[in-house]
């Protein structure tokens, strides 16, 4: 028996995801501590492991018998989280929502639920019902050195496919300009948040919301359009190959070092883009990701983490684990944990708290987020997919580009054979996640 058994107190096991932020969950740590203070008949204890890990983890300690009473998992492993199962062959985790039942408060904590972000709660509202609480939320934006851009003649920065050719084009012709005008790693979330702007599913079962994901498609006219786009500014010498998969810092040095233009990147990279720009003495803008400006808009790929909660727990440790669930995303923590770490607020009482407090208007950048954030659909296809072997997945798309990239690959023989390796991978996925017994290790994986 542990110490906080031996004292009485109502346990909380909580694991969150580490991530290579300096101290990451010092702001979850002191929010546990502030509960406890609240609640003394409850105990938090905060544990960790590196979002890769943590899902193969969660694993094996719920079939040990022990499982966390609530697991922070990274969004790309949703389909995980709920295909993660008990000793006894039940799901671990419930819905949030149902756990909730419609109350209003929480041991006096008020419910925030109903108050998150439109695409928080869509991207994780699977079978009818807001399965778990974001965390964190962030997606993809366009980043532009507008000097560079200003001095080709260019006064707008480009929201759409087209802009961005027509864009590249005239810095091209700019005297003693870069060597390239954009650049972004190649990355599966970059197809996620292309495939979510144009509206269209990966899978089916409504991206896999409305039912276990069984097919899916890297060869949909969709998802050929974004390659032969991409592809053809490679072609044109627009594009900055730097010569490896997932090269975020390749990408970020060529921004900062003004040899491109515009850079594609994470929403959590802005204060560090605007940073980078001021010490080299540029302008830069920060605005949504461009998309195909002949399609109606869908939505946006949606990063971050969610608060899953476990199953059968007792009805005193659920509540408790609800509570804090509430405690962390009030607007006042969830104001703070943004103004650290920079995920976009994930209710809507947070994003007023920071307007009043002139947090947006001192960091307007955030703005862009925010807004971008909020310009959805709604569709099935808005939020991206909820899949089984979505990292193995992401790595098929990654691979063709590169082939494309670097060994010449007709982009749409090599992406319809990707599309073949995908669904074999999904099939794998379901054979081996349909069934009671523990889950095949290739089938824990997380990726980035």
């Amino acid at each position: 028996m542990d110490e906080a058994n031996r004292s009485g107190k109502i346990v909380i096991d909580a694991l969150f995801s580490e991530y290579t932020f300096p101290n990451f969950l010092d702001p979850i740590k002191k929010r546990a501590r502030e509960f406890e203070e609240l609640y003394p008949r409850y105990r938090i204890e905060i544990g960790s492991f590196y979002f890769q890990n943590l899902g193969e983890e969660v694993s094996k300690a719920a079939l040990a018998g022990r499982p966390p009473t609530i697991a922070s998992y990274y969004s790309g492993a949703s389909e995980l989280a709920r295909d993660t199962l008990t000793q006894d062959g039940r799901p671990l985790f419930t819905s949030v929502e149902r756990a909730i039942g419609g109350r209003e408060e929480i041991l006096g904590q008020k419910v925030v639920l109903g108050d998150m972000v439109a695409a928080g709660r869509d991207f994780y509202t699977i079978d009818g019902t807001f399965c778990a609480m974001p965390l964190t939320l962030s997606t993809m934006h366009l980043y532009t050195n507008t000097t560079l851009l200003r001095a080709a003649g260019v006064h707008e920065v480009p929201r759409t496919w087209q802009g961005i050719e027509a864009a590249c084009e005239a810095v091209a012709k700019l005297e003693g300009g870069p060597s390239h005008r954009i650049s972004w790693a190649n990355d599966g979330k970059f197809f996620q948040q292309a495939m979510a702007q144009l509206g269209a599913p990966l899978t089916d079962g409504d991206n896999g919301r409305t039912g276990r994901a069984t097919t899916i498609d890297l060869a949909s006219p969709e998802m050929l359009a974004y390659v032969t786009w991409w592809h053809r500014l490679h072609r044109d010498g627009h594009y900055l190959y730097t010569g490896k998969t997932e090269d975020w810092e390749g990408s970020f040095k060529a921004f900062a070092d003004q040899q491109v233009v515009f850079r594609f990147s994470s929403s959590f990279d802005a204060p560090y883009m605007v940073k980078a720009a001021k010490a080299g003495g540029f302008d830069i803008e920060v605005s949504p990701t461009p998309h195909n400006g002949d399609i109606p808009l869908g939505g946006n790929w949606i990063g971050g983490d969610a608060i899953w909660l476990a199953d059968g727990l007792d009805k005193e440790t659920e509540d408790g684990a609800l509570a804090f669930m509430q405690y962390l995303n009030s607007p006042r923590n969830a104001a703070e944990w943004h103004k650290v770490y920079g995920s976009s607020p994930v209710t809507y009482g947070a994003i007023d708290l920071l307007e009043r407090d002139g947090w947006l208007d001192e960091h307007s950048y955030h703005r862009v987020t925010i807004d971008q954030l909020a310009s959805t659909s709604g569709s099935p296809g808005a939020s991206g997919a909820m899949v089984g072997h979505f990292a193995q997945i992401q790595h098929a798309m990654m691979d063709a580009m590169e082939d494309v990239m670097g060994r010449g690959a007709d982009p749409i023989e090599r992406f319809t054979e990707a599309a073949g390796q995908a669904s074999g991978l999904l099939d794998d996925y379901g054979a081996n996640c349909r069934g009671t017994g523990p889950r095949a290790s290739h089938c824990l994986l997380i990726d980035s």
